[in-house]
C-alpha cells in the first residue's frame, strides 16, 4: 500500500509515474467497481507499465456504484449537489485526513497559510446542504483563519460589504469564494473598490441564473470589486484534491494532481497539448478510492501543465465545479 507521505512528497515526474503505476495496481486489485470496469475493457493490470496506458474511471460510476478500495467504514461520504430529481454522486472517504492534507497543502502552495488570511465565504447553495466537499475544505481553511471577521455569508450582503471595507481598510490579506450567481448578485447591489482583494469563483449559476461565458462574468466581477482579475477553484465531489487558477481561467494542479485531454469520440485516446477534449484527471489523493477518473467536462491542457475548463459535454447535469461555456 502507498504511504500518504509519499502522495504529497512527490516533486518530480519520475516520482509522480512510479507512484501512479503503484496506486493503478492498488485500486486494480482493490477497488471492484474499478476491478469489474478494467475486466470489461478486456485490460490485464499487469500489462499496464506506463502512466498514459492507465484507464480512466467514467465519473458517472459515482452516481450508482459503492467506488472504493477499502474494506473499512467511511469516515464521512460526500455528496454531490446534482439538480432536483437527480441522482448525486457519493464519495466515501475512509481516511479524511488525507482530504484535509491535500487541500491544506494545496491551498497554502498557492495562497499561503490560511492564519494569515481573512477568509470569506459566500456560499448559500453550498451551506445550506449536507455533504460538501467544498464546505468541509471552506470550513477548516476558516477555523485555521485567526482573523476574527473571517467566517460565512449567506444572503447578509450588507454585512458582507461592510466587512469587506473594514478589511480593506486594515490592508487584512482577503480571499472571497463564493458561488458565482452569488458573487453576480453581491456586485449587482454593492461596489466596493478593493484592488488586492482575491475574489474566487467555486461554481456555476446552479439554476439560480442564466449561464454565462467565462470572460462575462470575469468582467462584471472584476468591474464590481476593482479588481484586475479572477480566481478559480477546480474541485469536485468524486475527488480529494483541486486545482487553482489566478486569473485568466488558466488551472494549476498540485504535485501530486494531474490532468490529460481525451479525445470525445475515442475515450482512449489522449490528445495533444492545445487540443480540446474530454477532462481526465489524475488524483493521487484519492489512493482509498479511485485516482483516475473520466470526467465529463470538457477542456485543453498546455505543455506547462496548466489547463483550461471549456464546458460540458452535451446532456450532462450541471455539478459542483467550474462549468461555465465558452
Amino acid at each position: 500500500m502507498v504511504l500518504t507521505d509519499r502522495i504529497f512528497s512527490i516533486s518530480s515526474a519520475v516520482e509522480f509515474e512510479e507512484t501512479c503505476l503503484e496506486i493503478f495496481a492498488f485500486q486494480a486489485a482493490h477497488c471492484s467497481v474499478y476491478t469489474e470496469y478494467l475486466s470489461l475493457l478486456g485490460i490485464l493490470p499487469g500489462t499496464i507499465t506506463r502512466v498514459e496506458d492507465i484507464p480512466f474511471l467514467p465519473i458517472e460510476l459515482f452516481k450508482n456504484h459503492h467506488v472504493t478500495a477499502s474494506i473499512q467504514e467511511p469516515q464521512i461520504v460526500f455528496s454531490s449537489s446534482g439538480t432536483t430529481g437527480s441522482t448525486q454522486s457519493k464519495h466515501y472517504v475512509v481516511d479524511v485526513a488525507i482530504y484535509e492534507q491535500s487541500f491544506r497543502e494545496a491551498f497554502e502552495r498557492f495562497y499561503g497559510y490560511p492564519e494569515n488570511i481573512a477568509i470569506l465565504a459566500l456560499l448559500p447553495a453550498y451551506a445550506e446542504r449536507e455533504g460538501s466537499s467544498l464546505i468541509y475544505m471552506v470550513d477548516d481553511l476558516i477555523r485555521h483563519s485567526i482573523h476574527p471577521l473571517s467566517g460565512y455569508f449567506l444572503y447578509n450582503h450588507d454585512e458582507l460589504h461592510h466587512t469587506l471595507h473594514g478589511l480593506k481598510a486594515s490592508g487584512t490579506k482577503t480571499i472571497l469564494l463564493g458561488v458565482t450567481y452569488a458573487l453576480l448578485d453581491f456586485v449587482e447591489h454593492y461596489e466596493i473598490d478593493f484592488p488586492n482583494l482575491i475574489v474566487m469563483e467555486t461554481g456555476g449559476m446552479k439554476g439560480k441564473r442564466r449561464e454565462m461565458i467565462r470572460e462575462q462574468v470575469h468582467h462584471l466581477l472584476c468591474e464590481g470589486f476593482h479588481v484586475n482579475t479572477i480566481h478559480s477553484e477546480y474541485g469536485m465531489t468524486e475527488l480529494l484534491s483541486q486545482a487553482y487558477s489566478q486569473g485568466k481561467g488558466f488551472f494549476h494542479c498540485p504535485p501530486w494532481m494531474k490532468i490529460s485531454i481525451r479525445d470525445t469520440n475515442d475515450p482512449f485516446t489522449l490528445l495533444p497539448a492545445g487540443r480540446t477534449g474530454a477532462i481526465n484527471v489524475i488524483d493521487l489523493a484519492n489512493v482509498h478510492s479511485c485516482s483516475f477518473i473520466a470526467t465529463q467536462d470538457l477542456g485543453k491542457a498546455y505543455s506547462d501543465d496548466s489547463f483550461e475548463v471549456l464546458g460540458r459535454f452535451d446532456q450532462s447535469d450541471i455539478r459542483g465545479c467550474n462549468l461555465l461555456v465558452q
